[in-house]
């Protein structure tokens, strides 16, 4: 479809013929007095609402008085009536009439007088008033109040309006069959009764073209970029079950600003296991050209996708590339946590209960209320969060640990009225709650700063997980009671497990490279001599001389035509990289040595204020801080967020899922809206229809 199509379509009005032909019959029945009938040869509909000027070259319009041409055609006519006056095909006759009476009276007025150019505006309002009165002397009703012409609603155009909806379609991860909902269709018409949607096969076309024009966008963009990237897996199944994995890119640009892409959407061939993840990984990574400057991976802790990224690996390192991969440290967080729940799943299962009953039912909301201010237990928010996530089950423990007596006095209260529920708890269930939240309260806190912090990087998240080993240690040594002490085992194996996987010299490095962290609040089975030495030898190696070269303008691919001078150059340049390795060395020294910032600090912030201080040590800092210690947001996977994904990721069908998720996410990232080397702005799309005098302006740049 071409470009020209999106503004030449108009929305011609819906008239019925009977109606338009008794209304121009109406009109033309009650001329203004003195004032010669006219010819009756008009064919078009829309001829019944512009005049025919004095000097007969021109018609003009009733409504506005515009003039056009007499050979104007009734095409243009219809245009300038459906965008200056969208509704008027809704007025009825008599609004119709009385609407354009004075326009017509001012209009024979003026006819007969043509060269009465002296007189005032006052004399010639007293000779059109006269008439107008004595035209309607016979319905005296309605000259006591003349109606106003409604208030003219936007014009619409057929393309914008699908264009909008194609929009929402793709925010909203719906399939573009959805265009066909009958009832979608029969409210767009009742707004509008000529519009006509976008069959679904055209409007799946066009997300096709969007998503491969936006594609071309995005691969440029990175191609501009000088620093290393890091990517994350993620994996689901759909309702068709299949498999599908997401390749998302992240990298800090020289503003010190983290950014990321999705890079694409990909099915993953039966059997779904680690070679077929791998080739599909690479096709990704092959397409946009950045295969080379992946610096690590962080996956989703599935065997599949370790073993995966361990191929990927040893490709790289045959390419001598530097390359890592880790777990999500979120994920195995919430193993930990599920562990830590699994003894007291059917107390939760009792408690969730109670709290669906209470959100469905405003009397016991009220009534809880009630019985919390009685017993001083707090305020709460209502609803509960009744999620099946780690904020929901938290949630649960809550209410039974701080509104105890709320909740008893609820359930005997209303067991009158749904008959005995097993709702109420056994003192032994509740003293294993209590138990269990106060262990666990730590761990809500810990995910809620994952959540609500701007960047978890490396360093922090390992900071955290750290506290959470820490937590767990010290419950199993110092608890009392058995099953307890089974759960913090059990959590305890987990978290060493995800130790084993993410520790390591890059994890290490970007722990080190965060000024929150240094090497004072990193783990201490991660801290080690070794580490930091190998640290140091790849900063020496792999960024001292690249900032030598390119601060200095040194090329080695430079050419002269004197032999001699250049040896003597090459000499000097290697002796100035001798210096600048020590003073490399002495860079980072210095960078460690100070105190970490405090932990409110925005790493990134940091950089940015202190890059000039430390310029070769911030281009490694660039590369390593865009690692991530998460595959997704934590708060995907600890809140109610999580459910909104998890339902667009499984209802959307083969046919759509590729193109209508990374359109969105590309949206969201920054990219414009691309079809067909033309961007669309949505901005003016709307604008165009919310104000009548801008409906000509461009909608597209």
């Amino acid at each position: 479809m071409g470009n020209a199509t999106l503004t030449d379509m108009t929305l011609l009005p819906s008239v019925d013929p009977d109606d338009a032909l008794s209304g121009m019959a109406a009109t033309s029945s009650a001329p203004a007095q003195g004032a010669k009938p006219k010819k009756k040869t008009m064919k078009s509909l829309y001829l019944q609402f512009f005049d025919t000027a004095p000097d007969g070259k021109s018609r003009v319009c009733k409504l506005c008085k515009k003039s056009y041409c007499m050979t104007t055609a009734t095409g243009n006519l219809g245009k300038h009536l459906n965008n200056r006056h969208p509704g008027y095909c809704q007025l009825s006759e008599g609004e119709a009439t009385q609407s354009t009476t004075p326009t017509s009276m001012v209009s024979r007025a003026k006819r007969s007088q043509p060269l009465a150019r002296t007189r005032s505006q006052a004399q010639s309002q007293s000779q059109v008033q006269p008439q107008f009165q004595v035209q309607h002397q016979p319905q005296p009703q309605t000259v006591s109040k003349v109606r106003h012409q409604p208030k003219a609603k936007p014009a619409i155009d057929i393309d914008h309006v699908n264009w909008l909806l194609l929009r929402w379609l793709i925010s909203s991860s719906l399939p573009t069959s959805t265009l066909e909902d009958s009832m979608l269709i029969d409210s767009c018409r009742y707004l509008n009764p000529p519009v006509q949607l976008w069959p679904k096969e055209k409007a799946h076309e066009i997300v096709l073209q969007v998503f491969r024009s936006m594609k071309e966008d995005v691969k440029a963009s990175l191609q501009c970029v000088s620093s290393r990237f890091s990517i994350t897996l993620d994996f689901w199944t759909s309702y068709e079950q299949i498999v599908y994995l997401s390749v998302k890119c992240y990298w800090i640009d020289e503003g010190w600003a983290l950014r990321k892409v999705l890079l694409d959407v990909r099915r993953i061939p039966y059997p779904c296991t680690g070679p077929e993840i791998l080739q599909v990984l690479m096709n990704v990574l092959h397409e946009f050209n950045i295969d080379s400057k992946i610096l690590a991976c962080t996956h989703n802790n599935s065997q599949h996708a370790i073993h995966a990224c361990h191929e990927l690996r040893q490709e790289l390192e045959s390419r001598k590339l530097p390359f890592c991969y880790i777990p999500c440290a979120a994920r195995m967080l919430k193993i930990i946590i599920k562990d830590g729940l699994e003894n007291v799943r059917p107390v939760l299962s009792k408690i969730r209960e109670f709290v669906l009953e209470t959100n469905s039912n405003q009397d016991m909301m009220e009534d809880f209320m009630h019985w919390t201010e009685v017993y001083q237990e707090g305020s709460w928010k209502l609803p509960f969060d009744h999620s099946s996530n780690w904020s929901g089950d938290y949630n649960m423990l809550d209410v039974v640990k701080k509104a105890p007596n709320a909740m008893d006095n609820t359930i005997k209260k209303f067991e009158g009225v749904f008959g005995p529920r097993d709702w109420v708890l056994s003192s032994t269930e509740k003293s294993a709650v209590n138990s269990l939240h106060s262990y666990l309260e730590p761990f809500y806190k810990t995910t809620t700063n994952l959540c609500t912090c701007k960047i978890p990087t490396v360093g922090l998240v390992f900071f955290f997980m750290d506290h959470v080993i820490e937590l767990i240690n010290v419950c199993h040594d110092s608890t009392r009671q058995d099953w307890l002490k089974k759960i913090a085992s059990d959590m305890s194996e987990t978290a060493h497990n995800f130790a084993s996987q993410a520790y390591n010299i890059y994890t290490f490095t970007a722990a080190i490279l965060d000024p929150r962290i240094k090497g004072e609040l990193i783990p201490e089975t991660l801290n080690s001599t070794s580490n930091l030495e190998d640290a140091r030898n790849q900063f020496v190696r792999d960024y001292s001389s690249t900032f030598e070269a390119v601060g200095n303008g040194y090329n080695t691919q430079d050419t002269t035509d004197g032999g001699d001078a250049f040896s003597f150059a090459e000499e000097i340049v290697r002796k100035r990289r001798r210096v600048s390795m020590i003073t490399a060395a002495d860079e980072l020294s210095q960078y460690l040595a100070e105190p970490p910032a405090p932990i409110s600090t925005d790493a990134l912030e940091w950089w940015k204020g202190h890059s000039s201080r430390y310029p070769r040590l911030s281009l490694m800092a660039r590369d390593f801080l865009a690692i991530q210690g998460t595959s997704l947001d934590p708060e995907e996977l600890f809140t109610s967020k999580g459910d909104s994904m998890r339902k667009q990721h499984y209802c959307l069908p083969l046919s759509s899922i590729q193109a209508t998720m990374c359109v969105k996410s590309w949206m969201q990232s920054g990219y414009q809206f691309n079809f067909q080397s033309t961007i669309i702005d949505f901005e003016r799309l709307v604008e165009s229809a919310v104000a009548p005098d801008a409906v000509d302006a461009p909608e597209f740049s």
